[in-house]
C-alpha cells in the first residue's frame, strides 16, 4: 500500500506543473477529476468492504471534506487556489479508490450491518468531493459547457440527498449540544496542514515512536490526531476565555463571544458609571444586546459532531493496532470520555464493533485492560443496543470469572458490570443459567464484611435477576431460597405454582436443609387443601423435606400443618386421592413429632384432640392393621416409636397396642423387604419391651419363621448393618426368664451363631461400624438371658458344652471400654456361679454313678460339642469354696476360670455403677451362704478384694443407683469381717472412711441399704448385737 501512495505521489508531482500553466491544463486536471470521482462512485456502488479495515481510510476522506470547504469562503478566485484545490481532490480520490480496493479483498465476509456502513461511508466521500468541486468559479474552466457536467452530472445525487445528510446529523441533540444548522459561513481554520496527508495509521504509529513526525506535527496523545484530522478555527474560541464556545452570541461591535463569558464581562458595568468597552475592539459599545450566532453555533455542533465520530475511529484503529498495553489503555480511556459525552457516540462504537472488541478485551492478561474494558462496557451497555450485542458474545462468562479476581478494582468493575447487564430481560437468563454465577454472587452478598461494595451491588444483581424465574430456581439449587419463599408468598396464583413446583424438583434432586417461614408454610398447606393433585403431590412434597428440619417444627405446627394432615390420612377415603397422599401427610406428621415438640401441644383436629391422645394412637395403630404400602406403614410406625419417648404416652401407645393386639402386625413388618420399616418396627418392639416383654415374646414364638429370621439377620455375613444390630439387642431385651423364647432359640442354633459372630468381632474379622458397639451389646445379651435358666436341661447342656463362663470371662476382661459389654458379663457370671453349688460334685470315688450316666447321655444327645478346655473330672482338686471337683465348664466355677481377677479390675477401672454393681453381685456369689464362705473370703482375700470393695463404696457414695453399689459393698464387708482372717479384717477396720459412710447410709439410705449398714456396725461394736457374739474388735 505504500508503495502505491509513493507511486501515485510521483504522478502527481509531474503533473501538477503541467495544470499549473494555464487555463487549459487546470480543464484537464478537472477532466482527469471528473473520471477519477466516476469511476470512483462506479467502483464503489459494487464494492463490500469490512468496517474495521475501512476506519483508517474513513477518517481521512472526513479530512478530506471539511477543509476545502471551509479554506474556499476565504479564498480569492485564482487559478493557484483552484489548483490547490484540485491537488487536495486528487489526492483525496486516490485515497477513496485505496479504500475500496482495501474493502474488496474482504468483501464476502461482510454481514448487513457492515455493508450499510460502509455505503454511508463511501457517500460521505463523494458529498465532501462534490462540495469542493462546487466550490470552484466557473471562470476557471474555459466554458461553462464543461463545468456543469463536472459539477452536477455525476454529483447530482449526493447533492440530492446533501438536505438529508445536514438533518440527520442533528438528530439526538439539543440545544445545549449545540443543534447543527448549515453554516453560512465558515471561520478561517487555526492550524492549517499540507495536502500531501499522511494515513491515519500513520499518524498512531508516530504517537509512540519519539522521532516518527509528519508535516513537521508530532503527537503524543489520541485527541491531537483527531484535531489533526479535524483542525479547530479560530472563530470557535471565545477570545476572552480563548475556550470553543458554547452559544456564541455577538455584541454591537460585531465580536462574537460565549454567552456566559461575555455576560460576566457586563456585569463590571452595571453601575453606569461608564461606558461598556468592548473587550476586543476597545471600543465604546451603546448597548449590551447580545445577538445569537446561530450559524456559528451550528458549524461548532457540527465541528464537534465530526471530531468526536473521528476520535472514536482513531480509537478503534488504535485498539486494533496496538502492541503495548499502554496504547490499549490510552485508546479505552479515549473512548470511555467519549462515550460519555453523548448517546450517538456509543452509538458508533456499536457500530463499528467497539463492543464485541471490548468483550474480547476481558480474557487479556493484563488486570488494567481488563479494569478499564468492564467500565467501559458498563457505559456502552446502558442502552438496549449494547446489551443485544453483549448477549451475543462471551463476556457474561468472562465477567463472572472475574467475580473472583484478588484486585478489588477488578472486582468492583466486574459487578458493576453485571448490575447494568441484569437491567435487560434479555440477559437475566443467561447470566444465571452461567456456571458459577449464582453461588459466586450469593457470597459475595452473603461476605459483605469483606468487600460491603460488592455485596451491595450483588444484592443489587440478584435482585435484578429474580424477574426471570429460572433463576430464582438457580438461586435455590445454590442454597439462596430467600427469592423463592418471597415469590412463594408475594406471587401471583401461577407463580406461586411454579415456585412450588420449583421446590419439588430440587428436593428430588438433592437433599438439603430449608428453613422456611411462617408465610410460605401456610401458603403450602392451603395448596394442600385446594390444589390439584399435582399441585398437592407438590405442596406435600415440600412440607415433607421442610419438616425434616426439626427446627421447622413448631412454624409448621404453628401454621396449622397437623389438622391438614391428619385430615390427609384418617378422614379422606382411599378412593378420593392417590395413596401417595397419605404417605406424605403421615411422614410430615413423623418429621414433626420426631422434632422434639411437646406432643401433648400438639392438636390433630377441631375437637381439641392431641396426637397422644387415645383416638390419635388407635388411629395410628389401626392403619397399621391394614394392608398399606411399606413407606406409609414406615411413617405410622415412627410417629408410635417417636411418642414412646415419654412415659405418659408411652403408656397409651401400650394400651392401644394390647387392645387391638397390634404387636403381632409390628412382628410381622419387622420382616419387610423396605429395610427402614424393618428397623423402624424392631426398634418400637424394643421400645414396647419393658412393658409388654412377655406378649411380644409369646407372639414372636408363635410368629411364623419366628425367632429363626432374626437369628438369621444376625448371623449375616459382611458389613454390620443398623438391622442387625436392632435383630440382635430385641432379643437381648425381652424378658431373660422367657424359657419358651430361650429353647426356641436354642433349637435355631442361636447360640452357636451369638458366639461365631463373637468370636469374629474379638478377631476383628468383621469390617468396622457405627453399630458396631450395639451389635455386640446385643450378642452378649443373647447369651445371659440364656443363664437365666439354667434350671432347664437343655439351656444347662448348652451352657457346658459351649463353655459359657470362660466365654463371659474373656468378654469381661477383653471388652473394655464397652460398659454394657462388661455389665452383661457379669451378671452372667453371677447367674451361672449361683448354679456352681449345685453341680459341684464330691470326689471321682463318691459320685453315684447314675447322675454320671445321666451327664453322658446328655451330651451324647449332643454329639460333636467338645471343648479341650475341659478337664477330666478324674485328674480335678477339689474346689474349697464349692467344697467339690470344679471347673468352667462343668460347674461354672469362677474361681477355676479365673473371673474373680478380671471382675476386681472392673472395680479398680469402672466408674460405672451399674458396671460395679454388677461385678460385685458376682464376687459376693463367691461368699453367698450356699459356699464355704470362709474359703471364699479366702480366695477373694488373696488378690487384695477387700480394698478394692472399700474404693468402690467411697467412689459411688453419691449419685444414681448407689444405693445398690453401697449396699453390696456393705454385705461384702460384712462378710470380710466376719470370716476374714487378721489380715482382711485389719485392712477393712482401717479404712477411715468407712465408719462415716457407715453411719450416713443408717440415716438416709433405704430400708435394705441401712440394713446392710446395721450389719457392719454390729460387726465394729457400733451397735448391740443380741443375735450372736462376736469377737471384740478395737477400731
Amino acid at each position: 500500500m505504500a508503495s502505491v501512495r509513493c507511486k501515485r505521489a510521483s504522478e502527481r508531482a509531474l503533473a501538477w506543473p503541467l495544470i499549473r500553466g494555464g487555463r487549459s491544463t487546470t480543464t484537464a486536471a478537472v477532466s482527469c477529476s471528473r473520471k477519477a470521482i466516476s469511476e470512483l462512485m462506479s467502483s464503489a456502488a459494487a464494492v463490500d468492504a469490512d468496517q474495521e479495515n475501512f476506519m483508517d481510510v474513513g477518517s481521512h476522506l472526513h479530512h478530506a471534506a471539511v477543509p476545502g470547504t471551509m479554506d474556499l469562503q476565504k479564498a480569492q478566485n485564482s487559478p493557484t487556489n483552484t489548483l490547490h484545490i484540485m491537488e487536495y481532490l486528487a489526492a483525496n480520490v486516490d485515497l477513496a479508490k485505496d479504500l475500496i480496493a482495501r474493502c474488496s479483498a474482504v468483501a464476502q465476509r461482510l454481514m448487513d450491518d457492515d455493508l450499510l456502513g460502509i455505503t454511508e461511508d463511501l457517500d460521505n466521500v463523494i458529498k465532501n468531493i462534490s462540495n469542493e468541486l462546487n466550490r470552484i468559479p466557473v471562470s476557471t474552466f474555459a466554458s461553462s459547457r464543461f463545468a456543469e457536467p463536472a459539477v452536477s452530472g455525476h454529483l447530482q445525487v449526493v447533492r440530492d440527498r446533501h438536505d438529508l445528510y445536514d438533518q440527520r446529523s442533528c438528530d439526538g441533540y439539543s440545544e445545549g449540544d449545540m443543534s447543527m444548522v448549515v453554516a453560512m459561513e465558515r471561520p478561517r481554520r487555526r492550524t492549517l496542514h499540507n495536502s500531501d496527508m499522511p494515513r491515519l495509521v500513520d499518524f498512531l504509529q508516530g504517537m509512540y515512536q519519539e522521532s516518527h513526525e509528519f508535516g513537521g506535527q508530532s503527537f503524543s496523545s489520541l485527541p491531537e490526531v483527531a484535531e489533526y484530522v479535524e483542525p479547530l478555527y479560530d472563530s470557535f474560541f471565545c477570545p476572552l476565555t480563548n475556550k470553543v464556545m458554547v452559544d456564541p452570541v455577538t455584541t454591537e461591535s460585531g465580536v462574537t463571544y460565549d454567552r456566559r463569558a461575555i455576560e460576566d464581562y457586563f456585569d463590571k458595568f452595571t453601575d453606569g458609571s461608564e461606558p461598556v468597552i468592548c473587550p476586543v475592539t476597545k471600543m465604546a459599545m451603546q448597548s449590551k444586546t447580545l445577538r445569537s450566532n446561530v450559524p456559528l453555533k451550528s458549524t461548532i455542533a457540527e465541528w464537534i459532531t465530526r471530531n468526536e465520530a473521528t476520535r472514536v475511529r482513531i480509537a478503534r484503529t488504535a485498539l486494533s493496532m496496538a502492541t503495548t498495553e499502554a496504547m490499549v489503555l490510552e485508546a479505552i480511556h479515549e473512548l470511555k470520555v467519549l462515550a460519555r459525552l453523548r448517546r450517538k457516540n456509543r452509538d458508533q462504537m456499536h457500530k463499528i464493533g467497539i463492543t464485541k472488541f471490548l468483550a474480547r478485551l476481558l480474557d487479556h492478561k493484563d488486570g488494567l485492560i481488563r479494569c478499564d474494558s468492564l467500565d467501559l462496557l458498563s457505559l456502552l451497555v446502558e442502552d438496549d443496543a449494547g446489551k443485544e450485542i453483549i448477549a451475543k458474545t462471551r463476556a457474561v462468562s468472562r465477567t463472572i470469572k472475574l467475580l473472583s479476581s484478588s484486585s478489588t478494582d477488578e472486582r468492583h468493575a466486574a459487578i458493576s458490570f453485571l448490575v447494568e447487564l441484569s437491567k435487560s430481560e434479555l440477559l437475566l437468563e443467561n447470566i444465571g443459567s452461567t456456571a458459577g454465577s449464582i453461588l459466586i454472587l450469593t457470597t459475595m452478598k452473603f461476605n459483605s464484611s469483606d468487600d460491603p461494595v460488592a455485596a451491595e451491588k450483588a444484592g443489587e444483581v440478584l435482585k435484578n435477576l429474580e424477574k426471570c424465574p429460572k433463576n430464582i430456581k438457580y438461586m435455590a439449587e445454590s442454597g439462596y431460597l430467600d427469592p423463592l419463599q418471597r415469590h412463594l408468598v408475594e406471587g401471583s396464583e401461577d407463580v406461586q405454582m411454579e415456585m412450588v413446583s420449583y421446590l419439588g424438583e430440587l428436593i428430588q434432586k438433592q437433599e438439603m436443609t430449608i428453613n422456611i417461614a411462617g408465610s410460605a408454610s401456610e401458603i403450602l398447606i392451603k395448596m394442600v387443601r385446594r390444589g390439584n393433585n399435582a399441585i398437592c403431590k407438590a405442596a406435600l412434597d415440600v412440607l415433607v423435606q421442610i419438616s425434616s428440619h426439626h427446627p421447622n417444627g413448631k412454624t409448621l405446627v404453628d401454621a396449622g400443618a397437623v389438622p391438614v394432615m391428619v385430615e390427609e390420612l384418617f378422614i379422606r377415603k382411599i378412593d378420593d386421592e392417590p395413596m401417595g397422599s397419605k404417605t406424605e401427610a403421615a411422614a410430615v406428621l413423623a418429621n414433626i413429632v420426631e422434632s422434639g415438640l411437646d406432643p401433648e401441644a400438639i392438636v390433630v383436629n377441631k375437637e381439641g384432640h392431641v396426637i397422644t391422645s387415645k383416638y390419635s394412637v388407635y388411629n395410628f395403630a389401626h392403619m397399621l392393621k391394614c394392608s398399606m404400602p411399606d413407606t406409609l406403614n414406615l411413617s405410622i410406625v415412627r410417629v408410635l416409636l417417636a411418642l414412646t419417648t415419654l412415659p405418659k404416652p408411652l403408656a397409651t401407645v401400650v394400651s392401644v397396642m394390647k387392645e387391638q393386639d397390634s404387636s403381632q402386625t409390628v412382628i410381622e413388618l419387622m420382616g419387610s423387604l423396605s429395610e427402614s420399616l424393618g428397623i423402624a418396627a424392631t426398634r418400637l418392639l424394643i421400645a414396647l419391651s419393658p412393658q409388654m416383654g412377655h406378649t411380644i415374646a409369646e407372639k414372636l414364638c408363635k410368629a411364623p419363621g419366628q425367632p429363626g429370621k432374626l437369628v438369621k439377620s444376625i448371623g449375616l455375613h459382611g458389613r454390620i448393618t443398623e438391622r442387625h444390630a436392632m435383630s440382635a439387642i430385641l432379643l437381648a431385651k425381652l424378658p431373660y426368664q422367657h424359657i419358651a423364647l430361650n429353647l426356641a432359640l436354642l433349637n435355631r442354633g442361636a447360640v452357636t451363631t451369638v458366639l461365631a459372630k463373637i468370636d469374629e468381632m474379638q478377631r476383628g474379622e468383621t469390617r468396622a461400624s457405627r453399630y458396631a458397639k450395639a451389635y455386640m451389646e446385643g450378642l452378649v445379651g443373647v447369651l445371659v438371658r440364656l443363664t437365666t435358666t439354667l434350671y432347664d436341661p437343655d439351656v444347662l447342656l448348652a451352657a457346658m458344652d459351649h463353655n459359657l463362663t470362660s466365654v463371659l470371662t474373656d468378654l469381661l476382661v477383653r471388652s473394655v471400654g464397652s460398659d454394657e459389654v462388661q455389665r452383661l458379663a457379669a451378671v452372667g457370671l453371677e447367674n451361672l456361679s449361683s448354679q456352681s453349688p449345685n453341680l459341684s460334685q464330691p470326689p471321682t470315688e463318691e459320685r453315684r454313678p447314675k447322675k454320671k450316666n445321666i451327664l453322658r447321655r446328655l451330651r451324647e444327645a449332643h454329639a460333636g460339642r467338645v471343648h479341650d478346655n475341659r478337664r477330666p473330672p478324674a485328674h480335678s482338686r477339689v474346689c474349697p469354696v464349692h467344697r467339690g471337683v470344679c471347673s468352667p465348664s462343668t460347674t461354672f466355677c469362677l474361681v477355676e476360670a479365673g473371673a474373680v481377677e478380671g471382675l476386681l479390675c472392673v472395680l479398680e477401672s469402672n466408674e460405672n455403677g451399674r458396671v460395679v454393681e454388677a461385678a460385685l453381685g458376682a464376687l459376693c456369689a463367691l461368699m453367698d451362704d450356699a459356699v464355704d464362705v470362709t474359703s471364699g473370703v479366702a480366695v477373694l482375700a488373696e488378690h487384695d478384694a477387700a480394698r478394692h470393695v472399700l474404693r468402690a463404696l467411697r467412689q459411688h457414695r453419691d449419685g444414681p443407683g448407689c444405693g445398690t453399689v453401697a449396699r453390696r459393698c456393705f454385705w461384702a464387708v460384712e462378710r470380710f469381717l466376719a470370716h476374714g482372717g487378721e489380715r482382711c479384717v485389719r485392712e477393712v477396720t482401717s479404712d477411715r472412711a468407712l465408719p462415716s459412710l457407715l453411719v450416713s447410709a443408717f440415716h438416709k439410705g433405704d430400708a435394705a441399704t441401712k440394713q446392710a449398714a446395721e450389719s457392719v456396725l454390729r460387726c465394729l461394736h457400733r451397735m448391740p448385737d443380741y443375735s450372736a457374739t462376736y469377737e471384740s474388735v478395737e477400731l
